[in-house]
């Protein structure tokens, strides 16, 4: 993508503010559902950022998978979950609000020193001339980094089936033991089979 600087200056002005400005509303409003639709903007936002350093596959990751799937599932999670009780007050909350203030006053100050000590260099290369990112990701994959792939796709693949059971254990019938089988509600009865003599 070949813009000129003041504009993608301008468009990382933008994209920091409601980066920013989403990313406060996440935590500070009272309303999950509201905090939930504020972290699509600030998904959206990163892959905005992603755009602007040509990373133009990482963006598209990050919206179908963050925003697409992540953040949706969230969603369905707020709403499908019955609130009933009221909200009560915590003993002691104010001792885990300075907790937690401590612990993002000191995350922020460690990026931030991270920020100021790191040299950043523009590059001299055109944008124009970087091959094309899904490319270069694709030739990756299947030729330098084929083994962690195919392990990684193993591991999602016992970790949904895993999810699968324990969602759905409550359907598991009983085991009964009648005489010496065991079976379950699911199992279908059995004819009675003649015995054929195999004699002349």
């Amino acid at each position: 993508m070949e813009i000129s600087q003041s504009t993608q200056f301008v468009a990382f002005v933008i994209l920091s503010i409601l980066m920013i400005g989403t990313a406060l509303g996440v935590v500070l409003l009272d309303k999950i559902v509201y905090s939930a639709f504020l972290l699509a903007g600030v998904f959206l936002s990163i892959s905005g950022l992603y755009i602007l350093l040509n990373a133009d596959f990482v963006a598209a990751a990050q919206i179908l998978v963050y925003v697409g799937a992540v953040n949706v599932l969230i969603l369905f999670a707020i709403m499908l979950v019955n609130k009933t009780e009221n909200f009560q007050e915590v003993k002691g909350r104010w001792i885990r609000q300075i907790a937690t203030a401590l612990v993002c006053f000191g995350l922020f100050a460690l990026l931030a020193t991270m920020v100021l000590v790191t040299p950043w260099q523009l590059s001299v290369i055109s944008p124009a001339i970087i091959e094309n990112t899904i490319v270069t990701i694709g030739k990756h994959f299947f030729s330098d980094y084929l083994l962690p792939f195919e392990v990684l796709s193993v591991l999602l693949l016992m970790a949904m089936v895993g999810a699968i059971i324990l969602a759905r254990r409550d359907l598991i019938p009983t085991a009964q033991k009648t005489r010496e089988i065991y079976t379950t509600s699911l199992t279908l009865p059995e004819k009675p089979r003649d015995l054929i003599s195999s004699g002349k």
